[in-house]
């Protein structure tokens, strides 16, 4: 079904980024708008562009996969509805980098291309939808063909007929004769185009966007505290815990006597608490910026604080207050997250990497 959409966005850069997302990159951004960045793509960068858009499509696709290059079968990009595959239903993607807009002529081999597939393998079955995305729009012909199902199922069929063109030329007569008899029992509508406008207000919604466009990240939602128990996946940075407050308080050995005392317990909370928004920031950096991000965050923070972590202290627990001011205090600018972190997340981290043995307060050894 064609769609078309648009939406105004501000001044932005040209390329990708290369290398990891800079904060600097997040804030500012290019200086290209977002529909002159993505013209300079090549067709490599433009499929990884639509592949990224349809995985943040709503309600998403069992699966997005990218079949760009020679062999793709003139699909570029494919959102599965189904665990299915080409077997179940899904959507094509049909992506056209090319530096003037689409033309009929442009059109017709890709859409023969996609009834080729089933007629040529019955596993195939043919695509629910068939979206043209190219930086430059379709033409006024094939626009006008996409908004109007019969005439483009019509021009298509005189294509096959007429044969005068590669690659219809190129058909043998029983194949040819097997796109028609599909071509002519299947519902046009199914061809459409997805507007460059409409495509970067999507992309919007996914991890991708910022490191292409910058513009800055979404607010963070509200924390929410805790569980009021402690729960299987925090156990190990809370033992950490449990083992400096036996070194400092020695009448604490377990949560429920820590939760008991007067210091430890509101410690104990505190720390339960930082851990939490730590956590609620990874599940952030998910969803707003792209894979790896959070995790050189804690890397960063790791070379900063190591140094202190390892020093001699006079228990764990001055060791671990030791390394929270540290890692309060460390100069960290690089990281795209570093604009939406608060002083909370950077002592819940170090709980994150004490709880993957990172960090430790109380050596055994």
């Amino acid at each position: 079904m064609s769609t078309t959409h648009m939406i105004e966005m501000r001044d932005l850069q040209p390329s990708p980024p290369t290398g990891a997302l800079s904060a600097e990159r997040v804030k500012h951004g290019p200086r290209l708008a977002p529909r002159k960045v993505i013209q300079t793509y090549d067709p490599d960068e433009w499929e990884i562009f639509i592949e990224e858009w349809a995985s943040g499509l709503s309600p998403q696709y069992a699966r997005v996969q990218r079949f760009g290059g020679s062999g793709d079968r003139g699909v570029d990009v494919a959102g599965f509805r189904t665990d299915r595959g080409f077997e179940g239903e899904w959507d094509c993607f049909q992506g056209k980098h090319y530096d003037k807009s689409l033309t009929p002529s442009i059109a017709w081999p890709e859409m023969l291309k996609v009834f080729l597939l089933p007629v040529r393998n019955p596993l195939y079955k043919l695509p629910t939808s068939y979206s043209f995305i190219a930086p430059r729009g379709l033409g006024t012909s094939l626009a006008h063909l996409v908004s109007t199902p019969t005439e483009l199922k019509a021009k298509f069929l005189e294509q096959i007929q007429s044969g005068e063109s590669k690659p219809f030329k190129d058909l043998d007569q029983t194949i040819r004769e097997a796109v028609r008899v599909l071509a002519n029992a299947t519902d046009f509508s199914m061809f459409g185009s997805i507007e460059v406008l409409t495509l970067i207000q999507q992309h919007g919604t996914t991890p991708h966007h910022a490191a292409r466009f910058g513009g800055g990240l979404p607010d963070r939602p509200a924390f929410e505290p805790p569980p009021g128990e402690v729960l299987p996946d925090e156990l190990i940075y809370i033992h950490k815990l449990i083992d400096a407050y036996k070194e400092r308080y020695t009448v604490v050995d377990s949560v429920s006597s820590i939760e008991s005392h007067e210091q430890a317990g509101t410690h104990l909370q505190r720390q339960r608490e930082t851990f939490y928004r730590a956590e609620a920031l990874r599940n952030f950096a998910r969803d707003s910026v792209p894979s790896g991000t959070f995790e050189g965050l804690q890397k960063e923070l790791y070379d900063a604080v190591i140094e202190t972590t390892e020093a001699d202290h006079s228990d764990g627990l001055e060791r671990l207050r030791q390394t929270l001011e540290q890692a309060i205090n460390a100069q960290l600018s690089a990281n795209a997250l570093i604009h939406v972190t608060e002083p909370a997340d950077r002592r819940g981290i170090c709980h994150q990497l004490a709880n993957e043995n990172r960090l430790t307060w109380v050596s055994h050894i």
